[in-house]
């Protein structure tokens, strides 16, 4: 394991200087967004953990829970509940009575980057609470990461080289113990509406998760 010391969510974290100018820069155009660090989101005992990018600046940036109010949000909450993981297809709000069930949401940097573009040593100073998060998972989990970023941050997190495990569009990982990392390409609105990634194929990866899931 890396010898990073781990550690739990800071809602007030302003360790990266260009973040927290950016979060501030952001407050100020849009006072009534959340516009600060966001939180892991789901089930807190869940066995699938779904690792993004960063919040998106009119999605999570604005409502504070993952992939929320973005376009990104759209395939990945209809395919969460289309599986079993919630109780709802669409998550508009941190109120509005979604709930997650075996499956926890994260993201590699917790903070709105600007044009959603974190650089590496913000990705490494974010990384302590991802080595948490993947501590605190029980065994036999699974970790889906949506694009190659997320996919280095998990091995980083995870004190791996990276060129031990490249990423791969529903690659397989077995990385330490019994955890599992699975690789889909991002939800975003270009994968998505290029075809890059389309519904059926997120939908294999989820059948991919579920069935790895159960068979640990």
């Amino acid at each position: 394991m890396s010898t990073t010391t781990a550690s739990a969510f800071d809602p007030d974290c302003r360790d990266c200087p260009r973040l927290a100018a950016f979060l501030d820069q952001t407050h100020s155009t849009y006072p009534d967004y959340h516009a600060r660090p966001v939180a892991p989101f789901g089930d807190p005992g869940a066995r699938l953990l779904i690792v993004g990018l960063a919040p998106g600046m009119h999605g999570a940036n604005a409502t504070g829970r993952p992939f929320t109010g973005d376009y990104a949000g759209i395939l990945l909450y209809q395919t969460l509940y289309d599986f079993g993981f919630s109780n709802r297809p669409e998550s508009i709000s941190r109120d509005d009575g979604l709930q997650l069930s075996n499956c926890r949401i994260t993201n590699a940097v917790k903070c709105l980057p600007p044009q959603n573009k974190p650089l590496i040593g913000e990705i490494r100073q974010c990384n302590s609470f991802l080595r948490q998060e993947l501590a605190e998972l029980p065994a036999g989990a699974v970790v889906l990461a949506l694009g190659k970023i997320a996919h280095d941050a998990v091995l980083r997190a995870s004190g791996l080289r990276l060129s031990a495990h490249p990423f791969g569009h529903a690659s397989l990982h077995r990385l330490h113990g019994d955890l599992t990392l699975i690789d889909s390409y991002h939800c975003s609105r270009y994968n998505t509406q290029t075809r890059r990634l389309t519904t059926d194929m997120f939908s294999e990866i989820f059948r991919l998760a579920s069935d790895t899931l159960a068979a640990q």
